[in-house]
């Protein structure tokens, strides 16, 4: 039986993580939880699965949560905050699913690192943030990093049995998001509905609107660099609307390996739960007749900037880079994001915004090296105030507009 405690537990990654568990009863426990504000969720989940432990974000969310457990609530510990967060990574498990959204999840993932258990990782900021500091902190604990974002679980699959000096190139999909097709005059009016209509996966609001700019395949370069260990001219995006397969990696010898599949995230979350071995899901299979076809085509970097800044974020200190450009990066589009889905800024501000903060942080902090914790947390409360103030501004330069 695998113990697991699950870092975002009321989110899409951490229900679909639950399902895997409820399917099979008899290989895996979710002995402890972490959610956020979804009380009515976590409650549900509570009953349904007895953890040991939950964590929400707010006391008064834990007495919600007691409230509405009634006598249940004595059977289960319920912690608070980030000690709560900490709490639940740190729990007696086999293995922690971080699947938080955004770079909230990094301490909670390092303390699960530090305490021993190994990572099933679907919360890619962690890697964005501080990938060189999280994988010098497996190392030294010598834990497994599972990845379950489904590009990089086809990634890995297909590195099974390979050697790492053989990769030429990664080759990473997406599917372009809502707006594949659309101009640039017309995706500027979108709306925040037709943003988080993404045409192939069930995902969350801030990772759609991530996928309609591309900015969520910009993160996933940063991501694959270092989960991968490949500099990132090995790394390259390409656009295949079905979203059949994956992602791709070529060798030395110009031979490809490729994971293909339907798109359901359950299938990434239990390759990370089951390694090395597989889980019988029931789901369809894949029906390459039925299929027809497999487009494939280039990222317009007119139309979708956001690839372009996640390899200006990776430029290395000593080619005028910095260590911390991409958690800059992330902290900026985590604000612009925010601010996008309550309906204050259109989307291609997101990528502009973005883009401004990371040339401010280049321009001041040319070859910083990330050595802590620390230094990340400065960096991300630096872009996270310089995006608001591009935005404040924005927002005064147009009530001005308007008075004058």
């Amino acid at each position: 039986m695998k113990r697991l405690a699950i870092l975002g537990s009321t989110g899409s990654v951490g229900e679909q993580t639950l399902s895997v568990v409820e399917a099979f009863p008899d290989r895996y426990r979710a002995v402890a939880l972490a959610a956020g504000r979804n009380i009515d969720k976590l409650a549900d989940q509570v009953r349904r699965f007895r953890p040991e432990l939950v964590a929400v974000a707010e006391p008064a969310g834990a007495e919600l949560l007691r409230r509405r457990l009634g006598d249940r609530a004595l059977d289960v510990a319920i912690e608070v905050g980030e000690t709560g967060l900490d709490a639940v990574a740190v729990h007696a498990a086999d293995l922690v699913v971080s699947s938080l959204v955004g770079a909230v999840g990094l301490r909670p993932t390092l303390a699960a690192i530090r305490a021993g258990r190994d990572i099933a990782l679907a919360n890619k900021e962690v890697m964005v943030t501080a990938g060189a500091l999280v994988l010098r902190e497996v190392r030294a604990h010598r834990v497994a990093l599972l990845p379950v974002d489904s590009e990089h679980s086809a990634i890995f699959q297909a590195l099974q049995g390979q050697r790492h000096e053989d990769i030429a190139k990664i080759i990473l999909t997406c599917s372009g998001g809502p707006f594949r097709t659309w101009t640039a005059r017309a995706t500027a009016r979108a709306s925040v509905e037709q943003a988080l209509a993404h045409p192939n996966w069930d995902m969350g609001a801030k990772i759609s609107i991530d996928s309609a700019t591309l900015m969520n395949k910009a993160l996933e370069i940063v991501e694959a660099r270092w989960l991968f260990d490949v500099a990132p001219q090995q790394i390259e995006v390409v656009i295949h609307p079905q979203s059949i397969v994956h992602s791709l990696v070529e060798f030395v010898d110009r031979s490809v390996l490729a994971q293909l599949g339907l798109p359901d995230m359950r299938v990434p979350i239990a390759v990370a739960l089951a390694h090395p071995e597989r889980l019988p899901l029931d789901l369809p299979s894949l029906d390459l007749a039925a299929a027809g076809r497999l487009d494939f085509e280039p990222p317009d970097p007119l139309r979708f900037p956001a690839l372009d800044l996640a390899f200006c974020a990776l430029t290395a200190p000593g080619e005028g880079g910095s260590e911390e450009a991409p958690a800059v990066l992330n902290a900026a589009n985590e604000v612009a994001v925010e601010r996008f889905l309550a309906g204050e800024i259109a989307l291609p501000r997101i990528c502009e915004v973005n883009g401004l903060v990371l040339e401010e942080h280049l321009a001041e902090r040319s070859g910083a090296i990330v050595e802590k914790l620390a230094h990340v947390e400065q960096a991300d409360a630096w872009a996270r105030d310089r995006a608001r103030h591009h935005l404040e501004a924005e927002r005064g330069a147009e009530g001005a507009g308007t008075g004058g």
